[in-house]
Order: C-alpha cells, then structure tokens, then sequence
C-alpha cells in the first residue's frame, strides 16, 4: 500500500516572486514525495486555490481542512530548505502533540 504523507512547507510570502519561489518548492517536494513511492497531499497548495490566503477567515478555514486529513496520514514531512515557516512550527508542534510521525526532509 502506498504511505501517505502530509507536506508542509512555507507558502506565505511577502511578494509575487517570493509566492512562486514557495510554490516552485512546494511542488519540487511533492514530486520528491512521489519519487520515494508516497502519496502527498499539501493543503498550502490546494486550499489556497480555492480560499483567499489574504483574508483571515480563509486562511483559517484553509488550514483547519488541512489538518482535517492528518489523521489518514503515515507521517507528516517538513520540507526545511528554506527555513521554517510559522506555518511549519505550528504544524510540528500539533504533529508532536498528537504523536504522529514526523520527518524533516531537504531537496538539496
């Protein structure tokens, strides 16, 4: 059976180019997910689709479908290049509290 994963990594960005640089990355660790035989799913990357990131009730409503998935999850991966979101410590810690299974992980 595939693992599934849940993948975090920092998606906010203070402008355009730094967004896309976030997104580029996002999906550089989806396909690192999938290349090792998992089944990611990245919430950062679908809810904002659909929900404007920008507005408060969004965004909270965003992350708390996320989290809504972390229990199908095998693990929880934190993809680290580019440092820690706030988003990324918050997942940690709800990950850490609910004794899941956590993994840091690098592309490069």
């Amino acid at each position: 059976m595939t693992r599934r994963v849940i993948i975090e990594s920092p998606y906010r960005a203070l402008s355009a180019r730094l967004l896309r640089r976030n997104i580029t990355y996002a999906v550089s660790a989806m396909q690192d997910s999938i290349r090792r035989g998992e089944a990611p799913f990245l919430s950062h990357l679908l809810y904002t689709r659909a929900l404007d990131d920008d507005r408060a009730v969004e965004r909270t409503q965003g992350i708390a479908l996320g989290y809504a998935w972390w229990p199908a999850a095998e693990a929880i991966c934190l993809y680290c290049d580019l440092g820690w979101s706030d988003g990324m410590v918050d997942a940690k810690l709800r990950a850490q509290s609910m004794h899941l299974v956590i993994e840091e992980r690098y592309l490069a």
